[in-house]
């Protein structure tokens, strides 16, 4: 009995990991497929694409029973990206079985006439196959570019099951497809959307440079029409450029999720995810019976926009508590527990009041004091605490609107943030978050990391006294101002947290008490 070894591969989390396809055949009068190995529902019906497959091509399957195992048998398969490897362990043709495979992996759907339809998850299992020493892989032709980004192995885009038979049985090669590094980085500089479409609003500017500079999360509070939403969708081009491990991490999200369409091959953008207030917690989270990354892990090493905050179901809001803190988010099933990043900036919009003109200067509010105080506590405490900027966006006026005089480019902001960035990450040289990762941001920070870089001079210790005992601080809302003083000191390039940093912090971390507390 011989036995046909192919390599594939799977998905945990948001790494892959090979997976070897075994299949063998017995003859018998009655033929019959049988596949093993925790296969789900999707790769049981492989069978019947196989079989059409192979007849549209005129390619012999060994005959008798077939059973097909996919290895190690005790991890949960699932999906249709097992269907050529299955199909290519089952062929029988003259010479095919002499080939060695052993430095090959395989991935793709099978159409019924033999054509290869692109899967999910095929960047990550690029990885995974390169790391695990690898040479060749074959992947559908729509998989190609995301997959050529795990750069160290030669991919050849598939566009039906007869190329890979000719690949290998004649001289017709596929021409394999190489990642370009210099495209990647002449795209990921440009700007899309720029601040120099919105009109005024210079206060909050300032504050969501400084929000970039520390990677800050931010609240935003003003009547409609005000500029909230252009600004929170330009903040991702005032980051510094997304960096090739940033991209491919957060790529990996978007391969899983079959959200391929946008990348080409990589996101070469910080991504910015504006999910409606309508989502459930597992959307947002990530989850479900085949946990899946949600908004919050889409939203990686960019900006998760919620806009109409106190509209969003409260439970969802409650379970950001955890990942806005460790910037991992686990999910645990009966067979399975999968961990997604989600290291993002969040930005949170909202009306002072349910009718939205609470304090206007021109529009009367409609609420009354209890409804706005309904409207208000939507949002918990905890969740306030773990926003570290609050900055009202006010109505503006006609000359503001109406101004001939060009406002600051997001590609000007964009370098000051670059700066003050620069500025932290030589004072964070060799530092190690409790995870093991590097520490690259001041609102990462940890408490020994306060002690360390947070030095205040005397005349902002006793300002920052004044503030913790007015505004009734908790222990995190302490820590918080000092992370924001420390990134407006950045800006400086001052070692020393000085007064009228520690002045600006606190005026950024204060508009809550103007709403909340009433």
């Amino acid at each position: 009995m011989s036995i046909s070894t192919i390599y594939s591969a799977a998905i945990r989390g948001i790494e892959g990991q090979i997976v070897t396809v075994e299949a063998t055949s017995v003859s018998s009068s009655q033929p019959r497929m049988d596949i093993i190995g925790l296969p789900d529902a999707a790769i049981k019906e492989s069978q019947g694409r196989v079989r059409s497959a192979a007849r549209a091509l005129n390619l012999p399957l060994k005959k008798g029973v077939l059973t097909v195992n996919l290895a190690p048998a005790d991890i949960k398969k699932e999906g249709t990206v097992y269907d050529l490897p299955i199909l290519l362990s089952l062929l029988d043709l003259n010479g095919f079985e002499k080939i060695d495979f052993s430095e090959c992996v395989f991935l793709g759907e099978l159409s019924l006439s033999g054509e290869l339809r692109p899967v999910n998850g095929v960047l990550p299992m690029a990885v995974a196959a390169r790391d695990a020493g690898f040479k060749y892989l074959f992947v559908p032709a729509d998989n190609a570019g995301e997959a050529s980004a795990a750069v160290g192995i030669t991919v050849y885009p598939v566009k039906s099951v007869s190329q890979v038979v000719e690949h290998f049985l004649t001289r017709n090669q596929i021409k394999k497809v190489t990642f370009n590094k210099s495209d990647f980085f002449t795209i990921t500089g440009n700007t899309v959307l720029d601040f120099s479409d919105v009109k005024g609003q210079d206060a909050a500017k300032k504050a969501l440079e400084i929000a970039a500079a520390g990677e800050h999360n931010v609240l935003l509070i003003g009547p409609p029409g005000t500029g909230k939403s252009m600004l929170a969708s330009r903040v991702p081009y005032i980051l510094p450029p997304i960096t090739l491990n940033e991209s491919i991490e957060t790529s990996k999200i978007y391969s899983i999720a079959g959200l391929t369409h946008e990348l080409t091959p990589l996101l070469t953008h910080r991504p910015f995810r504006a999910p409606h207030h309508s989502l459930s917690p597992a959307a947002l989270i990530g989850g479900g019976s085949n946990p899946k990354p949600g908004e919050i892990s889409l939203a990686n090493n960019g900006v998760l926009f919620l806009d109409e905050f106190p509209e969003f179901d409260k439970h969802s809001c409650e379970v950001l508590r955890q990942p806005i803190e460790d910037r991992n988010v686990t999910i645990t099933r009966v067979n399975a527990t999968v961990n997604y990043p989600c290291s993002f900036m969040m930005i949170c919009a909202m009306n002072p009041c349910k009718c939205g003109y609470y304090g206007h200067p021109t529009k009367a509010c409609t609420c009354t004091p209890q409804s706005r105080r309904n409207y208000l506590s939507m949002i918990s405490g905890p969740i306030l605490d773990r926003i570290d900027i609050q900055v009202e966006v006010n109505a503006l006026d006609f000359s503001e609107l109406d101004t001939a005089v060009a406002a600051e480019s997001s590609d000007v902001i964009r370098r000051r943030v670059s700066r003050a960035r620069a500025f932290a990450m030589s004072r964070f040289d060799g530092e190690k978050l409790a995870n093991g990762q590097p520490l690259t941001c001041n609102a990462r920070m940890q408490p020994k990391h306060v002690r360390k870089f947070c030095v205040v001079d005397e005349s902002g210790r006793e300002l920052l006294q004044q503030a913790y005992e007015k505004l009734g601080l908790s222990a995190r809302g302490y820590d918080r101002i000092l992370k924001v003083a420390r990134t407006v000191a950045d800006f400086d390039e001052s070692n020393i947290i000085r007064k009228a940093h520690i002045a600006l912090a606190v005026q950024l971390r204060s508009l809550d008490r103007k709403y909340f507390n009433n």
